[in-house]
């Protein structure tokens, strides 16, 4: 009599451990205040459209196939929406199965680490450590490039705005069975293996995307700061804004933080970044980066080209930054965006004041690559315009 009693409360354990964890469980939205210095309010103060928050789960959350891990967003000073879900993912490339994503979890940011990087770069000319981006990068590798070399009117600028000139295949098109990437990746000198390729356009001209670019640019804070660039923006850039917890996985061989795409945070450190170039670089009061820099971080420097065929919209891009133009109920708008291989996105929209983060797990799959620009277009901006 015992053994069948225990039967149906197991069943019923199992059932109810069943219930806890599926998707439909985590429908919740409103943001819990924490001690992160991160305002929280309710959604009703800051959209017109009080069915925001359901059409996001019905369209975007609850679908399987965009397996986004969480989506936060923020407007005039307060998270007022957030919510996580479980969903497979993977640390660079490693498959760590199903995670349940909270606001404690450290999630891949892949190339928003691109535009850490070029923070970073700004806090080193803050700081003097580095005279200006028109600076060329044979001062910095007069070994790999040479006065005389065409590779040495590179400048900082060229590297930050994806215009180096420097061959390089990414982005969804290369000729052999690894991209540039890749090959960098299982180089055991990365910064020697960029500067190796040849000029295939003039610096400054053509916008060409390139993770090796970014690679240099960590290696010339290395060099002028004395530390990598995992140390130089735990320092410089992370303690100030109270982000503690944080990963930069490292390149396969040489053991460099992988800069390009390697940086590990949580949704809610991502915010802090977006509110740093909201607010012109200054968080909780404090200035942490030069408003200046924030301006032409932000600001379109070269036109990139079509890549419709990627799934991404057209526009320019700044430093280490997406940028577009839009227009919402006859309402003319710019949106700059931290963009993330799978789905990683910080998208804002400094007209007003408004923040959109997105972590997913379609790593290498090209449906992911504008959800984020939809869900603002579509969604948050028609429901507080």
């Amino acid at each position: 009599m015992k053994h069948l009693l225990f039967i149906p409360i197991v069943l019923g354990m199992l059932s109810c451990s069943k219930q806890f964890i599926a998707p439909e469980s985590d429908a919740n939205t409103t943001p819990i205040s924490l001690e992160d210095q991160i305002k929280v309010g309710a959604i009703r103060d800051y959209i017109l459209d009080t069915s925001l928050a359901t059409q996001l789960s019905k369209n975007f959350i609850h679908k399987a196939d965009y397996n986004i891990h969480s989506l936060l967003i923020y407007k005039n000073d307060a998270l007022f929406y957030e919510q996580y879900r479980w969903g497979k993912d993977e640390k660079r490339g490693k498959n760590l199965g199903i995670v349940q994503h909270n606001v404690h979890t450290l999630h891949d940011v892949r190339s928003i680490s691109k535009s850490v990087v070029s923070a970073c770069i700004g806090i080193a000319i803050q700081k003097g450590l580095i005279k200006n981006v028109e600076e060329p990068i044979n001062t910095f590798f007069p070994e790999l490039c040479t006065d005389n070399d065409e590779k040495s009117r590179i400048t900082i600028k060229n590297l930050l705005t994806m215009s180096s000139g420097l061959c390089w295949e990414e982005l969804g098109k290369h000729s052999g069975l690894m991209d540039d990437e890749t090959k960098m990746d299982l180089n055991t000198h990365p910064v020697q293996f960029v500067l190796s390729k040849k000029m295939n356009t003039r610096a400054g001209t053509i916008w060409n995307y390139s993770g090796g670019n970014t690679q240099v640019l960590a290696e010339i804070i290395k060099r002028v700061s004395g530390k990598d660039i995992c140390a130089f923006a735990k320092e410089h850039l992370f303690n100030p804004l109270g982000i503690m917890h944080t990963e930069w996985t490292k390149l396969s061989l040489s053991g460099e933080p992988a800069a390009a795409s390697g940086l590990r945070l949580t949704s809610r450190d991502l915010l802090k970044l977006g509110i740093l170039y909201n607010d012109s670089g200054i968080f909780n009061k404090n200035p942490v980066i030069d408003s200046r820099w924030v301006e032409e971080s932000l600001s379109d420097h070269i036109k990139r080209p079509n890549l419709k065929n990627l799934g991404l919209e057209d526009g320019g891009y700044g430093f280490q930054f997406w940028t577009y133009g839009l227009t919402v109920k006859n309402r003319d708008l710019i949106m700059v965006e931290a963009k993330g291989n799978g789905g990683q996105s910080i998208m804002i929209c400094p007209d007003l004041s408004l923040i959109l983060v997105m972590t997913a797990g379609n790593y290498g799959k090209g449906t992911n690559n504008t959800i984020a620009y939809t869900i603002m277009k579509e969604y948050v901006l028609p429901a507080i315009l």
